[in-house]
């Protein structure tokens, strides 16, 4: 009985410590479980304050970005319209070239056939000219005049000179401004030694040949000078058709073309056709330099426009880290 009573304590006395334990175990856990919802509480604070933070850093950023594509914009528009007026402008200019190129070389043709009548006749009048030219001044005159006329018919007043004296004292009867350079033209009429040839024979020609190569000597010596900006050749121009065929066709007494010699001394021999001729091609070609300027803007501003397509590229740049970060920022908090 003793026994029993005594087990019966026992199994009370455990009884009371598993509900004594049990108790304990759940004050724990609603310990814990306290501890976690205030750690969640706290979470929930700190993530709905990064949340504000990345809110406000998204709304600053949005603006920057707007108004710096807003000043891209701008930016862009203002160089495409201007790139656009000024390749129209440059196509305008190119295409009115281009029409008068074509319709000179067309005057060109008719002219020719024009001065070459003019040269016929020129010769005719050369012949009766003869017996009154008897003084080598006034045969220079004539040369010069003839020459000055050419050179009016053909070039505007800016682009050549008559009687320009270098720094040496020496004064050409024309030059030709190229740019920066000096193209001289000397005017030279061997008539006595030309009226000789077909009396005297070989001798005459001997004196002809003599002649015109010290014609083309002194112009080479005179008139090319690199330190005056010369360029290097010179012309010699002979106001009579039949003179200037003569010096084509006439060789020195070492067998060598009269011509030829005066081009080995850089000296270009021209008649009033051919020079006619040399003058619509140099024109030509200052009409190109006029549109090698133009091209030279427009591809001035061409660059310009390239240089801000290259800024357009850096903000674009800039943006896409700045959007990167964000959201890696976005990323470690959620």
């Amino acid at each position: 009985m003793s026994a029993l009573i005594i087990g019966l304590v026992l199994v009370a006395a455990a009884l009371l410590l598993w509900l004594l334990w049990q108790s304990a175990q759940r004050r724990r856990d609603d310990v814990d479980a306290r501890a976690r919802m205030e750690q969640l509480q706290r979470d929930l604070q700190t993530l709905a304050g990064h949340t504000q933070s990345f809110t406000q850093q998204f709304g600053v950023l949005g603006q920057t970005v707007a108004q710096r594509l807003e000043s891209v914009t701008q930016a862009l528009q203002k160089g495409v319209t201007d790139s656009a007026q000024i390749a129209a402008q440059a196509q305008s200019a190119m295409s009115g070239e281009l029409k008068n190129s074509r319709e000179m070389i067309g005057q060109v043709q008719k002219q020719l056939g024009e001065v070459q009548q003019a040269g016929r006749e020129m010769a005719l009048a050369t012949q009766t000219l003869q017996n009154v030219l008897g003084g080598a001044k006034t045969r220079g005159l004539l040369g010069e005049i003839t020459l000055e006329r050419l050179l009016a018919d053909a070039l505007p007043s800016a682009h050549y000179q008559m009687q320009f004296r270098f720094s040496t004292g020496e004064a050409a009867d024309a030059v030709i401004f190229l740019r920066d350079k000096l193209l001289p033209i000397d005017s030279k009429f061997p008539l006595d030694s030309y009226r000789r040839l077909g009396a005297e024979g070989d001798e005459a020609r001997k004196a002809f040949a003599v002649a015109v190569k010290g014609h083309a000597d002194a112009i080479a010596k005179k008139y090319i000078v690199p330190g005056e900006n010369t360029l290097d050749i010179a012309m010699m121009f002979v106001p009579s058709e039949s003179v200037y065929y003569e010096l084509l066709m006439s060789e020195d007494s070492k067998g060598q073309a009269l011509d030829a010699y005066c081009r080995d001394r850089n000296v270009i021999a021209v008649s009033p056709n051919t020079l006619y001729a040399h003058l619509q091609v140099i024109l030509m070609g200052l009409r190109g330099m006029q549109i090698e300027e133009n091209a030279k803007r427009l591809h001035a501003s061409l660059a310009g426009l390239e240089k801000q397509l290259n800024t357009i590229s850096e903000v674009y740049e800039k943006l896409g880290t700045h959007l990167k970060n964000a959201q890696q920022s976005y990323s470690e908090i959620d």
